[in-house]
């Protein structure tokens, strides 16, 4: 065996000083390789990685509502950005490619409102949000969605707001893999991380911050990467939006272009709003910007009582969930929003304290907000039925699981001896061995969790 043989060949050495350097002479092939095949899978990206998201907006299912929402605390996403961004000078303004400043409030001529549109129109677009998406929201935020355990990763305050944030990585099915195509492979195992976070503004109503996060036209004002905003269609029975964002990237990246699709629910003075890509055929998709599929980020707005404790409820919560792919690993993507996520969500404060003042002074509401004040109420005896289908389902699904035979767990024992096996009787030198250890690593975990 060739490294067997390397190995006892290094250990011979006369003194610690050679074997010791006889090992890192070993070991620097790795090393560099592993360096630039990170640097490579930075820079090039296959196009086949994609495969199992483009476009496929509708086929996923009403669990994985993989692409969604659009604006709102984007906490994560907006971290991401002050991680890696590079500020223009102040005296430039921000233009994107189509020639629109960033400072200028965005209008579209083409607007088709559903109203006096074809009836096949507006069945199309009555199914870019539907009451699915209301249902799977409201799983989120009652927690019982069936997905994995959030984990804590900030509990920050101001005297204005306070601030919680939780991540989660998406579980992988391993047994559901095995007899799946390489689309459906790359589609469940390039889940981007997940996202929840709990702000809570004081002096403020629901539906000022609802309007807030809904206004595209200030938003161009204060969030710094958006730099192109635009109606493409719009429903005033529903209040259903399709709009088109394009944001801005830091140089080693192209801009993003997003269509999508957002509706808001109100019960009571609640709010669920519900903004995710859409696949949208009158917008063709170019190579630049690079179009982001797999998008969600929606929220649930409601009053809350202040932290002064006079048991007014004169603050208001709101409960974001988002997560995104957009073409970049699933770890550095993590690493900036961990280094960026209180600084970008401080700046939305002032933001919403600067457009409170602008509506108090009598300013005209802009399309967007006023689209925002358009929503479809539910009752809460309705919103309970959904909760209970909910817990029905995975009270039928628990007991078929219970019922069937447990011979599906894989012993990470029998797939890391595999794994010795199959490297021992391939003599192809030191990386092949390692790559076949990785993987075995990897699909070992992933059966400790069936």
């Amino acid at each position: 065996m060739g490294l067997a043989s390397v190995l006892l060949e290094i250990l011979q050495k006369p003194s610690m000083v050679d074997v010791i350097r006889e090992l890192m002479m070993l070991m620097a092939p790795l090393w560099i390789a592993v360096i630039v095949g990170v640097l490579v899978g930075w820079a090039w990206k296959p196009k086949w990685a994609n495969l199992g998201l483009m476009d496929s907006s509708v086929s996923i299912s009403k669990e994985s509502h993989s692409r969604t929402e659009d604006d709102d605390s984007t906490t994560t996403f907006t971290a991401f950005r002050n991680f890696f961004k590079f500020q223009l000078p102040t005296c430039i303004s921000a233009t994107s490619d189509y020639g629109i400043q960033k400072d200028v409030p965005s209008t579209s001529n083409s607007i088709s409102p559903c109203s006096s549109s074809q009836a096949h129109r507006r069945m199309e677009q009555s199914s870019f949000v539907t009451e699915d998406d209301l249902e799977h929201l409201c799983r989120l935020v009652e927690e019982k969605d069936g997905g994995p355990v959030w984990i804590q990763m900030m509990d920050r305050s101001t005297p204005t707001m306070a601030y919680q944030a939780w991540r989660r990585d998406p579980e992988v099915d391993f047994s559901s893999l095995l007899f799946s195509s390489l689309q459906e492979i790359l589609s469940t195992w390039n889940g981007p991380p997940q996202y929840r976070s709990r702000t809570v503004y004081e002096d403020v109503t629901p539906e000022m911050v609802r309007d807030f996060f809904w206004d595209d036209d200030s938003r161009l004002k204060w969030d710094d990467m958006l730099i192109y905003a635009s109606t493409l269609e719009e429903c005033p029975n529903t209040g259903t939006m399709v709009v088109q964002w394009v944001r801005k990237f830091p140089f080693f990246c192209s801009d993003r272009e997003y269509i999508i699709g957002r509706r808001i629910w109100e019960s009571g003075r609640s709010y669920y709003c519900v903004t995710k890509g859409v696949p949208y055929t009158s917008m063709p998709r170019r190579n630049k910007p690079k179009r982001v599929d797999l998008f969600y980020s929606s929220w649930y707005i409601r009053a809350v009582e202040s932290r002064r404790g006079d048991g007014q409820l004169t603050a208001c919560e709101v409960i974001l969930f988002h997560h995104e792919d957009m073409g970049i690993p699933w770890e550095i993507a993590k690493l900036g929003v961990r280094q960026g996520m209180w600084g970008a969500v401080k700046k939305f404060d002032p933001a919403l304290r600067a457009y409170v003042k602008e509506r108090a002074s009598g300013a005209s509401l802009s399309r967007c907000a006023y689209m925002a004040q358009i929503n479809t109420k539910v009752s809460a005896d309705y919103l309970r039925t959904l909760q209970n289908c909910t817990n029905d389902l995975s009270v039928v699904e628990a007991s078929d699981s219970s019922e069937k035979p447990g011979g599906r767990n894989i012993p990470k024992l029998l797939i890391v001896g595999g794994a010795i096996a199959l490297a021992c009787s391939i003599d192809k030198g030191l990386l092949t061995k390692a790559v076949i250890f990785g993987v075995a690593r990897r699909f070992a975990k992933i059966g400790r969790r069936l």
